[in-house]
């Protein structure tokens, strides 16, 4: 099983938005990056993402998980969106800062390309961020 990163700006879609989406979920839609679109088209129904706030906050905030593979983004049918659900919000939310200070996370995607919206997460990675967030 993969995991992944997910990049929102809060003021456009937040992470208290996506809780109120309930189980039902909601679709993961304007990703223009052609990078980030291949790894929507890699992730896999039952797969975990982080879910990181832009913008001022930088930080992961919550769990979700893909609920539906990549399909026809509704906003432009070019591009491709999935559909995820919160699962968790972390009990700490974990900072960029805190991320770049901790040496074992010296080689994670958000690090080395910190634009990237749509990222893959290690395994390693994601036990250790969900250790920082009080998930332990």
């Amino acid at each position: 099983m993969a995991y992944w990163l997910l990049k929102s700006e809060p003021d456009e879609w937040s992470w208290t938005q996506q809780v109120a989406e309930g189980r039902d979920g909601a679709e993961w839609t304007g990703i223009r990056n052609f990078s980030a679109r291949n790894h929507l088209r890699a992730m896999k129904k039952g797969e975990q993402a982080f879910f990181y706030h832009t913008g001022k906050e930088r930080a992961i905030v919550g769990i979700v998980k893909v609920i539906a593979e990549a399909h026809p983004d509704s906003t432009d049918s070019a591009w491709s969106a999935v559909d995820v659900t919160a699962v968790r919000p972390l009990s700490t939310p974990v900072g960029l800062d805190q991320i770049k200070a901790n040496k074992r996370l010296a080689g994670m995607t958000l690090v080395r390309l910190a634009r990237l919206s749509v990222q893959p997460v290690t395994e390693a990675e994601w036990r250790i961020v969900c250790e920082m967030g009080g998930l332990g």
